[in-house]
């Protein structure tokens, strides 16, 4: 069984489909890709200047001592060697700009589409691979842009004007330095192919770092509560020696093919020396084609060179791109409709119509269930765990779409309304309250920008916050960890009951929200939660039934289904589950059998 967190290692190969759809992030750059290619161009035109100039100078200066010929020269070197400077210093700067223009565009395209995911999309891709995505395979096709792509134009003009300037000085010389190349290609091929596979591969085990990085950092409370620090150093190390194995391979392919470009190129030089200065001795060739030539043939092979590792370059940034574009492809689960309805503002009523829901295939959570909530009545959803209780809330939302039925609001089928309309009017608070890096007030109005610190501090009072928050250090300009850490359970659920009333909303879902606080805690939770619902449509998930004494309704849910639903008053008579939990509740115990009499 393949671990979520870890990369596939298959071997894949890249059409130019791919490639097309990673040069069009250049398309709206194209007027500066064009003249970096200019720029570039004159690049290679100016270094093959330098060669020639010496052979002029040495056959037509120097050999018949022309002093001021020789100076002509000199100076026409020099500007030579400033133009390339020049041509090089803006190409760089160009060259980069647009890498960084469109990482900064794929980056924010990426992260816009991870922002319209639904919630099954984050239940199968853990977060340190969407980040690896985000940040490392965004980066990875940066350094191919600029560093790669475009530079493989100045390594090509470059083997082309030399490989034409050695035949044009002597073609027989050319011939000679021929002798090597097979075994260039050869090593240069050998090269590619293990480089690519160790890169390929370094990149897979990256995002596998990432991924448990993650998850480790995240959960290090349970890992030092279960004493699970050897056993996730032990996974850690693993995954770390194996890139460490890849890196290594890496080094080594560099360490055996970069000397061997030397190796050849010395082995060119020295057929030109040997063969070009016996015919020099002969007086068949001049001494400045000999210079000449040798020149260029340093020249030749530090293109190959390059072309080389930026070969292996594009492929790693080939393998990333198709990790993003794979991310990018995949279809919204839940699309906003073309057409969504809007609503102002709900009035409330809420409906479940034969609703049917399953996670996957057809393994049903919810089967079939029903009920209306009318304006301005609170719901109560009781059941064990497993029943289906916070997947009615995700349907609700619209997290996930029911298979089967519909729910509406106000008549509307949530499908067809406006995606952002529908949340932006329900607050939901959770049991795991997730708090932003930021200040107080930052978090307070997450669903109210507008709302000045005079409104959001009434809305502190209303739901027992206020004094807590006064009596932080900085008060509503205190700046919160990641998640609020430096906070309390129970002062996280305060500032979230805080944002939900700030966001003033039509319908109100509590799910579990006041399961993990302490008794004094509840009690102020229990005070906030009356003022959170008055006035508004309300729905409830809790285990403790003395948090639920003020609804109108009660909605019991039995492995998916609706097993009861009614008043409390009606449940209680009825003498069914609802009043079976009540009597193993020991705060609700009398009040259950009193009723249960009447």
């Amino acid at each position: 069984m393949i671990d979520e967190r870890e990369e596939s290692l298959e071997e894949r190969y890249y059409d130019w489909g791919l490639f097309r759809r990673v040069l069009g992030y250049l398309r709206p750059y194209r007027l500066l890709v064009a003249l970096s290619i200019l720029l570039l161009f004159a690049v290679s035109l100016l270094q093959l200047a330098g060669p020639y100039l010496t052979k002029i100078a040495i056959d037509d200066h120097i050999r018949v001592n022309d002093l001021d010929g020789l100076d002509r020269i000199a100076l026409l070197y020099g500007g030579v060697l400033l133009g390339a400077f020049v041509c090089q210093f803006f190409q760089y700067i160009l060259m980069q700009t647009i890498g960084q223009r469109v990482m900064f565009d794929l980056r924010t395209q990426v992260f816009a589409h991870i922002h319209r995911m639904s919630f099954s999309f984050f239940d199968r891709n853990p977060i340190g691979k969407l980040v690896t995505r985000t940040v490392n395979d965004v980066e990875v096709l940066n350094e191919m842009l600029p560093s790669g792509l475009i530079l493989v134009f100045n390594d090509l003009f470059t083997l082309v004007g030399i490989f034409f300037m050695l035949a044009w000085l002597d073609w027989r010389l050319l011939l000679a330095v021929c002798a090597v190349l097979p075994f260039l290609a050869w090593a240069t091929h050998a090269y590619r192919i293990r480089a690519r596979d160790a890169l390929r591969k370094n990149r897979a085990h990256q995002t596998t770092l990432n991924s448990y990085l993650e998850e480790t950092l995240s959960g290090m409370e349970t890992v030092q509560l279960f004493h699970q620090e050897r056993k996730r150093f032990d996974e850690f190390s693993r995954t770390n020696t194996k890139k460490l194995s890849e890196d290594l391979r890496s080094l080594l392919y560099n360490s055996v093919y970069l000397p061997s470009i030397d190796l050849f190129s010395a082995a060119g030089i020295g057929l030109v020396i040997w063969y070009g200065g016996g015919r020099f001795v002969q007086d068949e060739i001049q001494l400045g084609v000999l210079v000449a030539f040798l020149q260029y043939i340093q020249k030749f092979f530090e293109p190959i060179r390059d072309l080389a590792e930026k070969f292996n370059i594009i492929q790693t940034a080939m393998a990333s791109s198709e990790r993003i574009f794979e991310l990018l492809d995949t279809p919204e689960e839940i699309p906003n409709p073309a057409n969504g309805k809007t609503v102002e503002k709900f009035r409330g009523r809420v409906e479940f119509d034969r609703v049917e829901f399953a996670y996957k295939n057809e393994d049903w959570v919810l089967k079939d269930v029903s009920f209306t909530l009318e304006e301005g009545e609170s719901l109560a959803v009781v059941g064990a765990t497993g029943s289906g209780k916070s997947t009615l809330i995700n349907v609700l939302c619209r997290f996930y779409d029911a298979q089967r039925g519909q729910v509406r609001i106000d008549g509307i089928p949530v499908n067809e309304m406006d995606k952002h309309n529908l949340r932006r009017q329900i607050a939901l608070v959770q049991q795991d309250v997730f708090l932003f890096s930021g200040n107080v007030v930052d978090n307070i109005r997450v669903g109210n920008p507008d709302l000045d610190l005079e409104q959001i501090q009434s809305v502190a009072r209303a739901v027992n916050s206020h004094h807590f928050i006064e009596d932080l250090p900085l008060q509503y300009d205190q700046e919160l960890m990641e998640r609020g850490n430096r906070l309390s359970q129970g002062q996280r659920q305060l500032l979230s009951f805080t944002r939900a009333l700030a966001k003033d909303p039509s319908i109100l879902v509590l799910d579990e929200a006041t399961s993990s606080v302490d008794s004094e805690t509840e009690r102020l939770l229990q005070d906030a939660m009356k003022n959170l619902m008055r006035g508004r449509t309300s729905i409830i998930i809790a285990h403790r039934l003395s948090t639920l004494k003020d609804v109108d309704k009660v909605l019991v849910l039995k492995q998916g289904r609706v097993a009861e639903f009614g008043t409390r008053e009606e449940l209680i008579r009825k003498r069914g589950i609802y009043y079976r939990l009540l009597r193993i509740n020991a705060d609700t115990f009398t009040e259950a059998e009193s009723a249960g009499q009447d």
